[in-house]
């Protein structure tokens, strides 16, 4: 767990909510302006609940108006975006019915072919001031139906990595050690979550706040990892414990062998 921590002690939701009053603090979390809230609100209203491709292709169009995307975003019907400026889609990327992202304040980036399935969240309401907060996932990733993803402290997911059903990666911390107060009012610790390229995380494993899963490197299913694991390791149970090691993959040569089918060619 070699990652930095922050700690908040700025109020929690409900005192930050009668402070401003209910309306100002909704809008605030819902979108980053008035007149920004109405044309998204007008969209989702519009399009937000059309099934199949006319669906498809009509947010394909309309969406790009509210959010950053590299190509025409793949969004099915019943998607929750709060937010939507500081999303940003790559190409081909596909958001299955009922997926919620909420991207206050610093945003949310997936990354070129990744599929984010059905009933999945991923959600950086950062009211408390923390520096590093947002959800950055890379290419060619899988997140499965249902997972849950807190960005408070910063979560970065490498490339292709496979998060299966029900994972719930939890960047953020209460702290609790005045028994004499609520813990809601004591403040939160975050030192970020990083999922390295290739790992898989099986169905229902929880990764808390510090913990870095190394590359190629797998998570049992119903694991609660509370320390690192390493590169390549498998590691099980509650706590999640490292079990095996898995073999690395031999780096790749600096020059690739020559097919004795294509001898080399020299272009002038």
């Amino acid at each position: 767990m070699s990652q930095e921590s922050f700690i908040s002690h700025e109020a929690d939701a409900a005192a930050v909510a009668a402070r401003e009053g209910p309306l100002r603090y909704y809008l605030r979390g819902q979108s980053t302006g008035l007149g920004r809230y109405i044309l998204e609100q007008t969209l989702f209203a519009l399009l937000g609940g059309i099934p199949g491709l006319v669906g498809i292709g009509l947010r394909a169009l309309a969406y790009r108006l509210i959010l950053s995307s590299d190509g025409p975003p793949v969004v099915e019907d019943r998607v929750r975006l709060a937010q939507p400026a500081n999303i940003h889609l790559g190409r081909q990327v596909y958001l299955d019915h009922g997926v919620y992202l909420h991207a206050c304040p610093q945003g949310i980036f997936i990354g070129d072919r990744t599929f984010v399935m059905h009933g999945s969240e991923l959600h950086v309401y950062n009211f408390r001031g923390l520096p590093h907060s947002g959800i950055w996932v890379g290419e060619n990733g899988f997140i499965g139906e249902f997972c849950l993803i807190r960005g408070q402290g910063g979560v970065h997911i490498g490339r292709s990595v496979l998060l299966a059903p029900r994972v719930q990666l939890l960047a953020v911390e209460h702290i609790f050690q005045d028994a004499h107060r609520p813990v809601m009012e004591q403040g939160i610790i975050a030192r970020g979550i990083r999922i390295g390229d290739g790992a898989w995380i099986g169905a229902g494993a929880i990764i808390l706040d510090g913990v870095t899963v190394g590359e190629g490197a797998v998570g049992g299913a119903g694991a609660v990892v509370t320390h690192d694991i390493p590169p390549f390791a498998v590691a099980v149970g509650v706590p999640a414990r490292v079990v095996r090691q898995r073999e690395a993959p031999p780096p790749p040569s600096e020059f690739p062998p020559l097919s004795p089918e294509r001898p080399h060619r020299l272009w002038r």
